[in-house]
């Protein structure tokens, strides 16, 4: 059985269980933290137009990374360094050299 999930609504959970789930079946309910991230559901990852729309919306209202001028500075100079090892890795590919 996979995990569903539910909606609180008037101090009752609104549930929509799959029907391969056997009558009497136990269940396990936990309340998921605000603001944790969860994946989408096979519902919310459809490719019509609705759904495409809806994962815009929702990505779009990420808030973007608060990084000060220190960390910004350090995430650009690890980049670089990953670029500059890169290119010699495959500069010494090409010659031959191995990656080692």
């Amino acid at each position: 059985m996979n995990a569903i999930t539910a909606t609180v609504h008037n101090g009752r959970l609104e549930v929509a269980v799959p029907a391969d789930w056997p009558e009497g079946a136990e269940v396990r309910i936990e309340p998921i933290p605000r603001g944790e991230i969860r994946g989408m559901t096979e519902e919310e990852q459809g490719d019509d137009l609705e759904s495409i729309n809806r994962w815009i919306a929702a990505f779009e209202a990420i808030p973007p990374l608060a990084m000060t001028a220190a960390e910004e500075a350090d995430m650009l100079a690890w980049r670089q360094k990953v670029k500059d090892y890169t290119i010699e890795a495959v500069r010494r590919q090409m010659a031959g050299e191995g990656t080692e």
